[in-house]
């Protein structure tokens, strides 16, 4: 891979726009936009984050007010930094947001001259976020009092009251037609259903069977909503955008502390979730019963990739090319937080901090991520009980019909039925790292379905794919455990850079290159191709 110089950023960011032409940089009070292709610096601008009027009367009495948004050195002090930057979906827009003064500032790419200005006011503001269609802007306010949609078009502006959560509680159906929205009216959880394309208009709104909602996650099709109970209940429930609960999900016993995890599969057809219990139940769409409970095993049976970071390896390589993982045969014990706090610490890799792992050791157990790859045919898995492990199942890949007819045979599959055996994910590979994982990215490409990149807070990234072409002349290392029917590699890549320690990556959206993310830095890492080659052989 080839990577870039290391750049400055605040808060984390940092994000390529959506032709992957540009990337977005938030610096304190400042947004650069520089060329993704050779990362000269084609726009910059000081957004004025000083407070309204009605703000600035509110925080006149703090010690901490408006006048202390400089210093003595004239710099821009932590209370006026951008907390919320992003693109426009045809990325001719870019809009900075400080949340502490309740001001959003609105960019145009091609008129470095043209501005807007949003002040929330009175009711102060924790996110602000663009609408899909690029011309809305969505500000929620303080103490869920409300979130108000301004058009760039009209610069009229929409008010709903009462959302119950401004990060989690709502969702755009795919076509960008309907906003959902989760509100509590009256001390009751309800739904109300927006048209986007009548500025907002109220379609539905009803009320939703939960007591105290943690979440909503909208299907990919736009037809079923899933809504989940707090941490006092594991309950799901399956609701229309007509307000019809068609499904609820509630495992016997209750293991306690609620659903941590939802995750909807590309095609709609299942839904996976999971909670504290080290479980991961999936849901199939026509009767919403569990076809499959996936079990966190601690030990891996035969027939399972293992690949295991090579100790030492940074140090050995200087933090720089590439090595592959190890590869360990089957079975094998899996590391759970539990024994590494009773085992002796080992000493953090080019001084990596190790306040990463006391965090995962303290968060007990519990399913942490569940995540489906573009295509649906896998689905990752992590979990607090092995903070360092990433599990990869494969995820029955098959067509609508074949699927429906399997499910209504046998809506309760179990793993020893043959009829439905094929319906039932299967662990595929694993993937042991030194320090815990912090992020776990599949690639947002779909012809690139295949691939995940990985970081673990060290001076590298770790990368997994399944479709490179394994020739004769490659050599075991990239051969693996013996698998010729479904090849796969796994690299740890080092970073080229003093300090450096990826908490966290986001990849471009042609799937071509990421962003890797320090506390308070960043740099970005591309793919280099071979010629002739189609992207299909790649080198790091």
């Amino acid at each position: 891979m080839d990577f870039t110089e290391i750049y400055k950023q605040t808060a984390s960011l940092v994000a390529f726009s959506p032709g992957t032409h540009f990337l977005l940089t938030a610096v304190q009070d400042r947004l650069i936009i520089r060329r993704s292709d050779s990362f000269q610096i084609a726009r910059t601008w000081l957004v004025d984050t000083s407070p309204s009027p009605t703000s600035e009367a509110l925080l006149s009495s703090n010690a901490a007010g408006p006048h202390s948004l400089r210093d003595k050195t004239g710099e821009s002090s932590s209370n006026a930094w951008i907390t919320h930057a992003g693109w426009s979906c045809d990325s001719e827009y870019v809009l900075g947001a400080c949340a502490k003064t309740g001001v959003v500032c609105v960019f145009k790419l091609r008129d470095e001259t043209w501005n807007a200005r949003i002040e929330a006011g009175s009711e102060g503001l924790v996110k602000a976020e663009w609408a899909p269609d690029g011309r809305a802007i969505l500000c929620f306010s303080e103490w869920g009092l409300r979130v108000t949609i301004w058009s760039l078009v009209t610069g009229a502006a929409t008010y709903v009251q009462y959302p119950i959560h401004p990060d989690r509680g709502y969702a755009f159906r795919q076509d960008s037609r309907y906003f959902v929205l989760a509100e509590r009216h009256k001390s009751k959880d309800t739904l109300g259903v927006y048209d986007a394309h009548e500025a907002y208009r109220l379609v539905r709104h009803f009320p939703l069977p939960t007591g105290s909602m943690a979440s909503v996650s909208l299907s990919p099709t736009g037809n079923h909503l899933a809504v989940w109970e707090g941490p006092l209940e594991y309950k799901l429930y399956i609701v229309t955008l007509a307000g019809n609960v068609v499904g609820t999900f509630s495992p016997e016993p209750d293991p306690g502390f609620g659903i941590r995890s939802v995750a909807w599969h590309p095609s709609g057809m299942f839904l996976a979730v999971a909670g504290a219990d080290d479980k991961v139940h999936i849901l199939e769409s026509l009767t919403w019963n569990a076809i499959a409970t996936l079990d966190f095993v601690t030990r891996v049976p035969v027939g399972v990739h293992i690949w295991r970071e090579p100790t030492g390896w940074l140090e050995v390589t200087h933090g720089r090319g590439f090595l592959s993982y190890e590869c360990i045969q089957p079975p094998f014990t899996l590391p759970t937080a539990a024994s590494q706090v009773r085992s002796k610490p080992t000493k953090p890799a080019h001084g990596t901090r190790s306040s990463a792992a006391s965090t995962s050791s303290r968060s007990g157990t519990g399913t942490t991520q569940i995540s489906f790859n573009t295509s649906g045919s896998l689905l990752l898995v992590r979990s607090a009980s092995c903070p360092t492990a990433v599990l990869l199942y494969d995820f029955p890949h098959t067509s609508r019909s074949s699927s429906s007819s399997a499910s209504a045979r046998s809506p309760t599959a179990s793993a020893s039925s043959s009829s439905s055996s094929s319906s039932i994910p299967r662990l595929r590979t694993v993937l042991l790292h030194t320090q815990p994982v912090t992020s776990a990215r599949w690639n947002p490409d779909p012809g690139r379905a295949g691939r995940l990149a990985v970081a673990c807070g060290s001076q590298s990234v770790y990368l997994w794919s399944d479709e490179w072409v394994v020739e004769p002349e490659a050599g075991p290392s990239h051969a693996g455990a013996g698998a010729e029917e479904d090849a796969e590699v796994a690299e740890c890549v080092g970073v080229p850079a003093q300090k450096f320690e990826t908490r966290d990556l986001k990849w471009a959206p042609d799937g071509k290159g990421m962003i890797l993310v320090d506390r308070e830095t960043f740099c970005c890492a591309f793919e280099v191709e071979e010629e002739g080659q189609n992207g299909e052989g790649l080198v790091a």
